[in-house]
């Protein structure tokens, strides 16, 4: 499942050819995806010019000119493609290798940019969504969504304030995206990791003992809710920056690969040698909650 920083890059792959562009035509070449695409999918997308493209945890939203936004989620195989001029580009394909096969090209936007934004999912677990602006809180797919962590509201207090009365593991919380949006597997390891903190920490430890009893009231964030947003925000950033992981073949909207993978301190290095100064530990991966955790026992405590 791709996390925040290649849902980030897809984003910024797409938006040179969607935004401010004109949604020329747009294909369903079936009747559904994960879900069923709504009867007046491509009708209410045909004319309508992309206002601006965003993203929201793990979500794209491309804000149209009627009032509507698509909401677009890229599920386990799904791949954005751009054809213009005769050329390809294929912004942010991360975990898997992007397939060929045009069958498996489902949706198709024929941008007034002159280029051909097209949707390709082999596995069919990604959607589309036709939302109406003024109903977005209302949508059930976003509601409940946490903060973004790179958003100006997430700090240590709301960390703090969120994981105070939990008695799951540390790891298990930031993957809920209920207390923060966005964040997956590979990133989640990479944080705790450079915070120092072991990913069987319980929750509640982020918060004070005071900070405990007046969950909803105050955060009383502890040193270690203030290292782990620390670490939150620049393992984000520096993912971004590097365009993605590529596990297998994930590229950016320029046809380079994404290369955080190769900044990995923790994930995927299981036997290796870790990378904390002064420290003689080696990386483990245990299973914890049906995924695979990487860390150092000796230095996260």
């Amino acid at each position: 499942m791709p996390e925040l920083p290649e849902v980030e890059t897809v984003r910024r792959g797409l938006q040179p050819v969607m935004e401010g562009a004109k949604i020329v035509k747009a294909e369903a070449r079936r009747k559904d995806l994960r879900f069923p695409f709504q009867k007046d999918f491509a009708a209410r997308l045909h004319g309508q010019t992309v206002t601006g493209l965003g993203r929201r945890a793990k979500y794209l939203l491309a804000d149209l000119a009627s009032g509507d936004v698509l909401l677009m989620h890229l599920g386990m195989s799904g791949s954005f493609r751009i054809r213009k001029a005769g050329e390809e580009q294929v912004p942010g394909q991360f975990h898997h290798p992007r397939d060929k096969d045009e069958t498996h090209d489902h949706v198709v936007f024929h941008m007034s940019s002159g280029a051909d934004v097209v949707f390709n999912d082999p596995r069919r677990f990604g959607y589309m969504k036709i939302i109406a602006r003024n109903a977005i809180d209302e949508e059930p797919l976003l509601q409940g969504l946490g903060p973004e962590p790179l958003g100006n509201e997430f700090d240590a207090a709301m960390l703090a304030r969120a994981c105070a009365n939990k008695k799951t593991s540390l790891k298990a919380a930031l993957l809920d995206q209920r207390v923060v949006a966005g964040l997956g597997n590979i990133y989640v390891c990479e944080a705790l990791y450079r915070a120092h903190l072991s990913p069987r920490r319980l929750a509640a430890t982020l918060a004070t003992k005071a900070g405990q009893r007046k969950s909803v009231a105050g955060g009383e964030p502890t040193e270690h809710a203030a290292r782990l947003v620390e670490a939150i925000h620049a393992v984000l950033n520096e993912a971004i920056k590097a365009g993605g992981s590529s596990l297998r073949d994930h590229r950016q909207a320029n046809g380079d690969l994404g290369y955080f993978q190769h900044s990995f301190q923790v994930y995927d290095r299981e036997g290796e040698k870790c990378q904390t100064k002064g420290c003689s530990g080696i990386i483990r991966r245990f299973t914890q909650n049906g995924r695979s955790t990487f860390w150092c026992p000796k230095c996260q405590k």
